[in-house]
């Protein structure tokens, strides 16, 4: 199986993994069915609901609003419908037709955004009517896009340009575009919101340089380093909940973990404010007063933060999500994958260095904990069927593109009961 993965990541794949809002729970979307399983313990998978309707097979995206009984859900088959359900009473809230393939859809608890490859839609989650739509957006065939979890800083990014990374950033609460970053001269591979929404990361199609920029201003706050020998694709970037971490994972086998440090962690007793004495601070002092004579290029790499941690996966170029949540109020480190299984780490967060393995836990229901032999080319996708990626390990290139005359809209009146609002900002409880 590891030869597969190495040599090819199209055929590696076949399951949609995503991880919620919060990261208490885990959505799969399978050839047959959809499951969503939560996050509350590392020793086991507890699943919370799995589909059964024959109108739920081939799912390639499931989202779930928090940990409510709201999800939107996508198939194959009908590629430019979303269907809104309450998965609890097992009925269907809405559904909604588009003109194009629906490559991604985002939610919070004011707000639900449909990605197409050249439009997005931003619909009022109260009752699902369209509130704005952006269009003739750069292509985006990948349906790059983050919406921030924050209800008070409710913001939309997406690609501002196919041809550099320019993140453009819209207000999805007042409708109004609030400013564009320049954050990379490659196009963008992977955007990302913190909890609170102030802070947004950004990765290149290169895959070398992460930068973390504040949202109000465009201000670029942290500049870390993934690597230098070689560039990669990014899939995933995820902010821990107090935004002092952040996880980056790719096409490689490695996970990288970086610390957010402000000032105030650099001066924190112990951290020795002082230069450092000896040979070491001679080197230090050096490379520091020479880099102000180098080319920006290259004095940027001496200036760039590295991994804080880092975890060695088994595999490489299979599609993943990674998260850090909180399970058992402990910060453990996630990552899911297409060929369907979710890895837990630990994660020290005062010394960093390589994460641990705690578990290893099939997606497809199955007891098993893991392959036995890695050579075995079929074992992870058994019984789940196979969605063909394309080399970026997304299923957009299968099913865009196919023409469809207006976009429709049909949802109950008793909408606003049925999935229990309340009365904070167009919220959801």
């Amino acid at each position: 199986m590891s030869q597969i993965r190495q040599e090819n990541d199209s055929n590696a794949g076949g399951v949609f993994v995503n991880f919620n809002q919060d990261c208490t729970s885990l959505a799969v979307g399978t050839k047959e069915c959809y499951r969503l399983f939560s996050l509350s313990s590392v020793d086991r998978l507890d699943l919370i609901y799995e589909s059964s309707s024959e109108l739920d097979e081939d799912v390639c995206l499931v989202e779930r609003l928090f940990s409510s009984s709201l999800v939107a859900v996508v198939s194959l088959s009908s590629p430019r419908k979303l269907k809104v359900c309450h998965f609890k009473k097992g009925t269907e809230i809405c559904n909604y037709s588009y003109s194009n393939t629906i490559l991604a859809v985002k939610l919070n608890r004011a707000r639900l955004v449909v990605c197409l490859e050249e439009s997005l839609y931003i619909h009022n989650i109260r009752d699902m009517k369209v509130l704005h739509t952006i269009r003739d957006t750069p292509p985006n065939p990948q349906g790059l896009c983050a919406l921030s979890p924050n209800n008070d800083h409710c913001y939309l990014a997406y690609p501002g340009s196919s041809s550099i990374g320019e993140v453009q950033i819209f207000d999805a609460y007042n409708l109004q575009a609030k400013t564009m970053i320049p954050a990379h001269d490659s196009p963008l591979a992977a955007i990302a919101f913190s909890s609170t929404g102030t802070l947004i990361a950004t990765a290149s199609e290169k895959g070398t340089v992460i930068r973390i920029f504040k949202v109000s201003d465009g201000a670029r706050l942290h500049e870390f380093r993934r690597g230098v020998k070689r560039c990669a694709t990014i899939y995933s970037l995820a902010f821990s909940a107090d935004s002092n971490f952040l996880v980056a994972s790719s096409n490689t086998e490695t996970v990288h973990v970086f610390r957010l440090e402000t000032t105030k962690d650099a001066q924190r007793p112990g951290s020795s404010s002082e230069e450092p004495q000896g040979w070491m601070g001679y080197l230090s002092k050096a490379v520091s007063v020479s880099a102000s004579y180098l080319p920006t290029q290259v004095a940027d790499v001496f200036s760039q933060g590295r991994a804080f941690a880092t975890v060695h996966l088994p595999f490489q170029g299979i599609r993943n999500v990674c998260a850090l949540a909180t399970i058992q109020k402990v910060t453990r480190l996630l990552i899911a994958s297409t060929d369907g299984y979710v890895y837990i780490y630990a994660i020290n967060p005062t010394e960093g260095g390589d994460c641990t393995l705690l578990k290893q836990h099939r997606l497809d229901g199955s007891t098993d904990n893991g392959p036995e032999n890695s050579q075995t080319s079929e074992v992870h996708s058994a019984g789940q069927g196979k969605v063909k990626l394309d080399s970026t390990g997304s299923y957009a290139l299968i099913v865009r593109g196919r023409p469809f005359s207006q976009m429709t809209a049909s949802f109950p009146l008793h909408f606003f009961s049925f999935i229990g609002l309340s009365s904070s900002r167009g919220g959801l409880s």
